[in-house]
């Protein structure tokens, strides 16, 4: 298949709005993946509401040039891939380190998340952290919280003086 000058500026524009739509990326060494492993890797990627892309090396390396991507140029070498989500790095990480757990053809080389460059090591750290719906719900629960003390030291006070009435009534019945 022949790839003209036009369907390389096609591609490179294509990657230039990637790489400009989204603050997190990671860089990826498919060699020695099948088909059917790349097709499954697509399908958890999207999942997680990713993207996955193979790239030219050179055609990444000019896309990325004015963005906070520039740092991975270094890893740009051999088969390439690029992993990139917008919502949530760390969800895109998880599914990324696990798949690499059970494929180990896929490796991971670098990454840049939220503007910062990571290594691959630090990739499999932040796939440790706990995703957004689960920080959300940290706090929304330390947000409640004072709440929820407040009101059961409200209800305390007749909560306590029906018992200590329902205790009086029961010893004058008694007596």
């Amino acid at each position: 298949m022949v790839v003209t000058r036009a369907d390389k500026e096609t591609e490179l524009q294509d990657l230039e709005r990637a790489f400009k739509g989204t603050d997190s990326a990671i860089v990826l060494d498919f060699k020695g993946l099948k088909v059917p492993e790349v097709t499954e890797l697509r399908r958890q990627v999207r999942g997680a509401r990713g993207q996955y892309k193979v790239v030219k090396n050179t055609l990444a390396r000019r896309a990325m040039i004015g963005t906070s991507f520039e740092a991975l140029g270094e890893f740009f070498t051999g088969t390439t891939a690029v992993a990139y989500s917008g919502d949530d790095p760390v969800a895109l990480a998880k599914v990324l380190t696990t798949f690499a757990k059970t494929t180990p053809a896929l490796q991971i080389k670098a990454a840049v998340v939220q503007g910062r460059a990571i290594k691959a090591g630090e990739v499999t750290e932040l796939a440790t952290l706990p995703g957004k719906p689960e920080l959300y719900a940290k706090l929304l629960f330390l947000l409640q919280a004072p709440m929820v003390q407040l009101v059961s030291v409200l209800n305390a006070a007749p909560r306590d003086l029906m018992s200590v009435l329902v205790q009086a009534e029961k010893q004058k019945s008694e007596g």
